[in-house]
């Protein structure tokens, strides 16, 4: 076994997000966000019915958490502030004062703790209200209310937080309402979909503005937002394919990407949203704004790999314009998976990406602030002491770590790893199905709470700054 240096200044934290952990415990008449009004609408797609009612009722027991996270060492942890439950008037930005204090008392017992929090300001958080009135971030109102939020926040939390981001993966929830129309209300609208991508783009860029106004970049803060590009790989070396993963690339990743980070959007996907009309309502003087305000940094949500060929079906005309027009999915041969969640296993994603940011976005500041393993009915793996024996994650964490080691080795400019998650957690419609915590919650135990065996090891990976890795390749 080799061992590898781990950077003393490298992040080894957690993640987490309000709505999946905190629970409706003290939440107001009108407070519901958009997963909330979900929810309520259709528990019967929420596996065994939990949702976010109950979640891990953090918002009760965060000091037995933050204890917890102190215990296994993590130096930092990223949450989010639930915009629709920290006010009361979304127009007037009137702010709840008794979930305000929870916030307030949760980021000092993180810091009393020496747990550096992170702060999110929307992880899919969209008050329902906002959603029901104005179509959510379809509407420009809805941008300009979000910013009235994010003031009160950076006016209360400002002087002790110092890393801030705008969102937590920004194309997920418009991408399977209106794009894939899986999830409530189940509208394939692909205009709509582009008009939710650019007014979050367009956000990110006034709340960097903002950030700059209120003097927080002087003060060693940094703001910056959570992507969740998908490493894509063409099925082949074939112009078709290659042109395939390009597409898919230009639509899912350099929408965010590049705005964020060069604060332009990329000309052929310009040439591609007027091909099929679905080109965004903009002003000359909102791309200013994206090119003037461009993130410090960037955290990077990476699980597995999306491999894609050219589309081999001819397409339905009476169907709105999608993507995979283009493309279409590619399931490698051989590949190594998580049966769980169906995911793809492939942890050279990080080299990948890392080279990316080195090579193509002017190697600009970035860690990975989502990566993880979801496994079903874990009970299984019970020791003796009742202690998990997630062996599966131990691999799963440690060999993305050392790809992102050999990244940094080779100059990507990649500051940490946050493992998803801190603890079990609940996710859209799989609720508990997927287990990916260091801790677990025990549903049938009043959600108490109990270390796995990968909360150990990475506890002692954090206090040794040593990864273990086996690289002699053995050939059976």
């Amino acid at each position: 076994m080799d061992k590898i240096k781990i950077p003393e200044d490298f992040i080894l934290g957690a993640a987490v997000s309000a709505w999946q952990t905190e629970g409706w415990s003290g939440k107001k008449e009108g407070q519901d966000s958009f997963l909330d009004l979900w929810y309520k609408n259709a528990q019967h797609v929420w596996h065994n019915g939990y949702g976010p009612a109950g979640a891990t009722d953090f918002y009760n027991r965060y000091q037995e958490d933050v204890a917890l996270m102190k215990e296994i060492g993590l130096t930092h942890f990223r949450t989010s502030i639930n915009w629709s439950r920290f006010l009361t008037d979304y127009e007037n930005a009137e702010v709840d004062e008794d979930y305000a204090n929870y916030i307030d008392n949760l980021i000092n017992v993180l810091l009393e703790n020496g747990v550096e929090p992170m702060i999110c300001l929307e992880h899919y958080e969209v008050p329902a209200v906002l959603f029901e009135q104005y179509g959510g971030w379809g509407s420009k109102h809805v941008l300009e209310l979000f910013l009235k939020y994010t003031e009160k926040v950076f006016e209360r939390y400002g002087d002790r937080v110092k890393h801030w981001f705008t969102f937590n993966e920004p194309i997920v929830i418009q991408t399977r309402v209106y794009l894939d129309a899986i999830r409530y209300p189940y509208e394939q609208n692909t205009s709509k979909w582009m008009q939710w991508n650019y007014n979050k783009a367009l956000a990110t860029a006034r709340v960097v503005k903002l950030f700059k106004e209120k003097k927080l970049d002087q003060t060693g803060a940094k703001i910056g937002v959570i992507l969740n590009p998908e490493v894509t790989y063409a099925r082949s070396s074939a112009p078709h394919d290659q042109e395939a993963a390009r597409i898919y690339d230009l639509f899912f990743n350099r929408v965010f990407l590049d705005p964020s980070i060069k604060g332009e959007y990329p000309q052929e996907l310009w040439q591609l949203m007027d091909k099929h009309n679905i080109t965004f309502d903009y002003t000359d003087a909102e791309l200013e704004i994206i090119k003037a305000n461009t993130v410090d940094y960037v955290g990077l949500n990476l699980y597995f790999p999306h491999r894609v060929q050219a589309q081999t079906a001819t397409w339905n005309d009476e169907v709105p314009f999608h993507p995979s027009y283009y493309y279409e999915k590619f399931e490698l041969p051989g590949r190594n998976m998580n049966p769980h969640r169906g995911w793809e296993i492939y942890p050279e994603i990080m080299y990948d990406m890392a080279m990316r940011m080195k090579n193509e976005y002017g190697n600009i500041e970035w860690f990975i602030a989502e990566n993880g393993m979801g496994v079903e009915n874990e009970h299984r793996f019970k020791d003796e002491t009742n202690i998990i024996q997630d062996d599966y994650r131990i691999t799963f964490i440690r060999d993305h770590i050392y790809q992102l080691l050999r990244a940094v080795a080779d100059g990507a400019n990649c500051r940490g790893y946050m493992l998803w998650a801190y603890s079990d957690n609940v996710s859209p419609m799989n609720a508990f199905k997927n287990r990916y915590g260091l801790v677990e919650i025990n549903l049938a135990d009043n959600r108490n709470r109990k270390l796995k065996k990968s909360a150990y090891w990475y506890r002692d990976l954090i206090h040794s700054r040593l990864l273990d890795i086996d690289s002699e390749q053995v050939y059976k």
